[in-house]
């Protein structure tokens, strides 16, 4: 090791840092009757182990020294060769710990930092060519990790705290899911009647037929199959597009990150089939009903067969894009479980076991096979015809039918909004693309729809023109999780409900008064008064109702300073939000050029929602910002205002809220500082820094960076960083010179100058600066000068940019020479592009 090596190993001790790591090491021999060291390990295949490996590479990532020390392949950290190593070793079937040997042999024997950091840096230094390493499920769009290998002990704590709202044992959970299904309860008593039937039935008092007794998986799995096929001969129906699957230890296709799912239900006309046989694999797009099989009765609990399941559920609804809940099951020894998954979490049944209770096991698997897409969860309200889906909405008292061009982005995750978007188009009019926006939001909160018709009736500029909004209906009903998708079952009444406080939904305080939703008795009246939403200018009714992938961080988050008491329920309603324009998220843009462009072109659309509609976005992140060259223009604009706020307002509840995506969160409002635009201006600076560290030209995103642990930190340890890396010029242009990406590395100069504006004493922004909007004399009732934020934006810019001419195709020839000048008039500012040649 040289000299610079061994000073930062010396600087960052590693301390207590690998304890935990010990003795989760310890536990696992002791769990296995293995003596303590390395050589056991050789004696076991277990899951566990390559669980274990796994905890030891988060283990080194979490040192302080790992973010400092050099990467192997001369670019980045030490951190990110881990990064490689993980995704590695958490391949499907990976159980090679060989050359991961010594450097367990370095941990557990308690060798010197400097023993450690060596072996650490040969297991990251591959002597053959790497093994592929599986890649970030990627969407075009936010709601989920950020730059990510999908490390499992990171995504799981995340996993937990979206399903910590598990329930189980709630009364009448078959009833009213299974209740529906036509004519299930004469098929399963004639199913279970030919069960009974002959000299060596398949069900008597004993319980099932060849049940394995020692209930391991693969008998178990293959005890399933079986008896599923006798039920369908059984029941004389016409069943042949479902099907029960199981691909233990294989990985699910549609997903570029290693999942599982035990078994489940389907649809028949893919590839289903068992593992070992031609067309084996599933496609998660394909699965229906997701199950778990455990061998134990111990695992039906939350760490262990609750979470596997929700694994699989969050898998499910990433991929299927108008799913609106997921059913599933659990069977722990003989002890089946059904569950519910929703946006607000996931309820349970009571378990029952299938040999005691063989009426009940028939008719879940019948119920399983035969219920329709919408008993399934589906959104009855996406409609297909000749092969296009499409929805219909009522604008100025007639239909209109829209057809879906494609999806554009899902959110990743199970619980919260679950934004999904769709580029569509009204049938017969190809040439003016339209965005449905379809999300699951809080009855307490604003309506997002309301917000943007009055931003766009206003004449807000560069941001999403409305079009349409709606509160979705499904069979005359408000479609929400209570009433609608849970159909009243009360999660008071479970075997694990416990009250607690929780944190208030944010009010926006945006519209009047608003009234928590009814109790499941007045449910019916309540929808009766609901009315759809209208089009532009209609009369309307109002109502009262607030964690997703392209180098992208973890969901928005919603918290509040003060915890409130609410009603233990929690609900979440079905809105539907249509706009007038299209485009690409702005680490898309074709050049620097447009980056910058886009970037200048949405401050003055952020400036305009404060300036005419009293509004702060509160969201400013990258896939907010969006730019559109489709036509040889540019133009950028703003979206999504769910997290908006009003400007002049006298505090959300009597609470201080911070709103957003995390990563991007202004300093002082991850210090609970009351939101205003001075945070939103400096969420800006984030979201260009960002995309200059994780993107090397357009659209390429490079992987995982050091910069991962954003996503998981607490919000005043992510303060602390941001504040460490911006509050010295030197270190902060060293830095920003060693992790921009070789495309970005002309922004270096410009980006230290906008640092400058944004934290102007090297310390966050603490006051209202009306000076950093770029009208002259600043926004109406401020003092300041010219802007600074969209000033040095163009300003800086002219050192180094200079434009060949003014189409998006030809800027990507631009390169570090060239400029553009900044054009002020009394009113507006605007690019105005110097040296450009047809």
């Amino acid at each position: 090791m040289d000299q610079a090596i061994l000073e930062i190993i010396r600087t960052n001790p590693i301390g207590k840092g690998l304890h935990s790591f010990r003795d989760s090491f310890a536990s696992f021999c002791e769990d296995r009757g293995l003596p303590d060291g390395v050589g056991s390990l050789d004696q076991t295949e277990d899951k566990g182990l390559q669980n274990l490996m796994l905890d030891l590479v988060l283990a080194l990532q979490a040192l302080p020294a790992c973010r400092s020390l050099p990467s192997r392949t001369g670019r980045g950290t030490l951190f990110r060769d881990l990064s490689r190593l993980y995704g590695v070793v958490d391949s499907d079937g990976y159980m090679n710990i060989g050359p991961i040997t010594p450097l367990l042999n370095a941990v557990l024997s308690n060798e010197s930092d400097e023993v450690v950091w060596d072996k650490v840096y040969a297991a990251v230094t591959p002597s053959t060519p790497p093994q592929a390493v599986p890649c970030l499920d990627q969407t075009p769009h936010m709601r989920s990790l950020v730059n990510t290998s999908e490390y499992r002990t990171q995504t799981d704590s995340v996993l937990k705290e979206e399903l910590g709202g598990l329930y189980a044992g709630i009364p009448d959970f078959y009833e009213k899911f299974f209740g529906e299904v036509p004519g299930l309860d004469v098929a399963a008593a004639g199913v279970f009647a030919k069960c009974k039937e002959g000299d060596n039935p398949l069900y008597s008092k004993g319980g099932w037929r060849g049940w394995p007794k020692q209930a391991g998986e693969t008998d178990v799995l293959n005890w399933f199959s079986d008896v599923v096929k006798q039920f369908v001969r059984f029941a004389e129906r016409d069943l042949t597009d479902r099907m029960f699957f199981w691909s233990p230890r294989q990985n699910i296709r549609g997903s570029r990150a290693k999942r599982t799912v035990n078994a489940g239900f389907g649809r028949s006309y893919v590839d289903f089939g068992r593992p070992g046989t031609e067309g084996a694999k599933t496609h998660w797009i394909q699965v229906l009903v997701p199950g778990e099989l455990k061998s134990s009765l111990d695992e039906d609990r939350p760490s262990a067969a609750w979470q596997d399941i929700g694994r699989c559920v969050k898998k499910i609804f990433a991929v299927q894009d108008t799913r609106h809940f997921i059913l599933g099951f659990t069977l722990c020894g003989s002890m089946m479980r059904l569950w519910e998954f929703d946006r607000v979490g996931g309820i349970g049944s009571s378990p029952f076991d299938i040999n005691e209770k063989g009426l009940k096991f028939v008719s879940t698997v019948l119920g399983y096979l035969c219920m329709n897409e919408k008993q399934l969860g589906f959104d009855p309200t996406i409609l297909e015809s000749d092969g296009k889906r499409y929805v219909e909405v009522e604008r100025d008292g007639r239909m209109e039918r829209l057809i879906i061009d494609g999806l554009m982005g899902r959110a990743r995750g199970v619980v919260g909004r679950a934004t999904t978007c769709w580029k569509a188009h009204r049938e017969g009019d190809d040439e003016s693309p339209l965005v449905i926006k379809d999300s699951w939001q809080y009855p307490e909160r604003g309506e997002e729809g309301e917000l943007l018709r009055e931003a766009t009736e206003k004449g807000v500029v560069n941001v999403a023109r409305h079009f349409y909004h709606e509160t979705v209906h499904v069979d005359g009903r408000v479609d929400d999780v209570r009433h609608n998708i849970r159909k009243g079952l009360d999660v008071t009444k479970t075997a694990n409900y416990k009250p607690k406080s929780l944190m208030s939904p944010p009010s926006t305080s945006m519209s009047p008064p608003s009234i928590s939703m009814p109790p499941p008795s007045t449910a019916s009246a309540y929808n009766r008064s609901t009315s759809k939403g209208q089009s532009d200018g209609a009369a309307r009714t109002k109502r009262s109702f607030s964690n997703t992938d392209a180098a992208l961080p973890l969901p928005k988050r919603l918290c509040s300073s003060s915890p409130t008491k609410v009603q233990p329920i929690q609900n979440r309603v079905h809105r539907r939000v249509i706009v007038r324009d299209y485009g690409k998220p702005i680490y898309t843009a074709s050049s620097r050029l447009a980056l910058l462009a886009a970037l200048e072109a949405c401050i003055e659309g952020y400036q305009s929602l404060v300036e005419r509609a009293g509004l702060l976005q509160g969201d400013i992140s990258p896939n907010n910002l969006i730019v559109d060259e489709s036509d040889g223009k540019l133009r950028a604009f703003l979206i999504d205002l769910d997290l908006a706020i009003r400007e002049q307002r006298k505090g959300p509840s009597g609470a201080l809220n911070k709103t957003g995506t995390r990563v991007f969160m202004a300093i002082e409002l991850l210090l609970d500082e009351k939101h205003s635009f001075v945070h939103d201006l400096e969420s800006f600076f984030w979201v260009l820094f960002w995309i200059c560290v994780h993107f090397d030209g357009p659209d390429k995103d490079i992987g995982p960076t050091e910069f991962e642990s954003w996503n998981y930190v607490d919000s005043m340890s992510l303060a602390e960083l941001k504040i460490g890396l911006v509050n010295s010029e030197r270190h902060f242009l060293r830095r920003i010179t060693t992790i921009f990406t070789p495309f970005y590395q002309p922004l270096v100069p410009w980006v230290n100058r906008l640092r400058k504006v944004v934290f102007p004493t090297s310390e966050p922004t603490e006051k209202e600066d009306r000076a950093l909007f770029p009208n002259e004399g600043g926004t109406p009732g401020g003092t300041g000068g010219p802007g600074g934020v969209e000033k040095v934006i163009s300003s800086s810019s002219e050192e180094f940019l200079k434009p060949r001419c003014d189409g998006p195709k030809e800027w990507k020839k631009a390169d570090v020479n060239e400029q553009f000048s900044f054009h002020q008039s009394r009113n507006e500012h605007f690019w105005k592009f110097r040296g450009c040649k047809r």
